[in-house]
């Protein structure tokens, strides 16, 4: 049976499939769904050759049935450049509800919209005693897609939340990813995690990201500046694109805590090469799915567990180490695509990655 930690559910080798020394243990499927009760689910509109390539991720951070219960979060901005929904009141409250989506930046809008309509056909109760701030996360695929077609429909989003498992999940250009482009080579959706200890017991960290940030020259894996030594075209010469990027864990956290995991996703890309650019929405979000407080409304008292903040720095290195691979992974499992106007953007050439940086 193959390896899910290291080959792609399309059998693509992944980074480790590739035997690049990534640092840490991963879980069993080296995935943001390592995290129980985590599911994704993706629709795909892709055309190779033609002009539209785009589409939905959703993660659900608990059961469908569940979902009206706070998960609690944080989040950091790295570059302001995008968009993230809800992101001012996981800031206030430290918690959110319901899927998350992540789309292009002309159909992030939507994404919140559908998100609502689905919470609201499962959930009676919302706009009659209980309101919903879902988190809908967008990076720009409009070099390769038309995204002013605004091709995604609510459909669309409904069908991927509706789509959401668990087991592996597949990378590249998939949901929301489709269209996107990382280091100048095809990018898109990507997953890695890590297994990781405190005094409190064993924890898992998993990450899930959208990428599409980078320029070749500056790319760098497991050390090593490898994006001018590789083949392929050059797309532009500034960085147009954003990351986003979404953390989970089962670890008990305070949402302070949960911000603080947020920035280090800006040294996991930053381990990538990215200094995160002017024009990169580089916006990040972790939440925890220990101490679940019920559906809403909320108590009247709140009660938590938490890791103490002496035992973080694993945590963090997990967190670190995770975004790093899963940028890595969704590079791996993306494809060359032709998109409009006939522009090219080609994968990147694994084996020849793979001589560089075991050179």
């Amino acid at each position: 049976m193959t390896d899910p930690a290291k080959f792609a559910p399309n059998g693509k080798p992944r980074a480790r499939g590739l035997e690049l020394p990534m640092p840490g243990v991963p879980g069993p499927l080296n995935a943001i769904t390592d995290v129980a009760g985590v599911t994704v689910g993706y629709t795909t509109l892709r055309n190779n050759g033609g002009a539209v390539h785009t589409g939905v991720t959703a993660i659900l951070p608990r059961a469908p049935a569940d979902l009206l219960h706070p998960v609690w979060a944080g989040v950091f901005s790295m570059n302001g450049n995008g968009e993230m929904t809800g992101a001012h009141w996981v800031r206030d409250a430290g918690w959110f509800t319901g899927p998350i989506t992540i789309t292009n930046t002309f159909s992030v809008g939507l994404a919140h919209h559908a998100t609502l309509k689905w919470m609201a056909k499962r959930f009676p109760s919302l706009g009659e005693d209980l309101w919903a701030l879902p988190v809908a996360a967008e990076t720009y695929d409009g070099y390769l897609s038309d995204i002013a077609g605004f091709h995604v429909s609510e459909e669309h989003v409904l069908a991927a939340i509706e789509a959401a498992r668990s087991g592996p999940v597949a990378e590249g250009c998939v949901g929301g990813g489709a269209g996107m482009i990382a280091y100048e080579f095809k990018g898109g959706t990507g997953t890695a995690s890590r297994r990781t200890s405190t005094r409190l017991g064993e924890h898992t960290v998993g990450v899930l990201v959208q990428a599409n940030h980078g320029i070749r020259p500056w790319l760098t894996v497991c050390g090593k500046p490898v994006g001018e030594a590789l083949p392929g075209e050059r797309v532009y010469e500034n960085e147009r694109g954003s990351i986003i990027v979404i953390i989970a864990t089962d670890a008990p956290l305070l949402p302070g805590q949960l911000e603080r995991l947020a920035r280090r996703a800006s040294i996991g890309i930053g381990r990538g090469g990215t200094p995160s650019g002017n024009s990169s929405g580089d916006i990040f979000m972790a939440f925890s799915t220990a101490n679940d407080p019920g559906q809403l409304p909320e108590p009247a008292a709140l009660t938590f567990t938490a890791v103490s903040n002496d035992d973080l720095d694993a945590i963090y290195l997990a967190v670190v180490e995770s975004v790093e691979e899963a940028v890595l992974n969704a590079m791996l499992g993306a494809e060359t695509t032709t998109g409009k106007h006939g522009r090219v953007v080609e994968a990147i050439d694994a084996e020849k990655l793979k001589a560089l940086v075991l050179q």
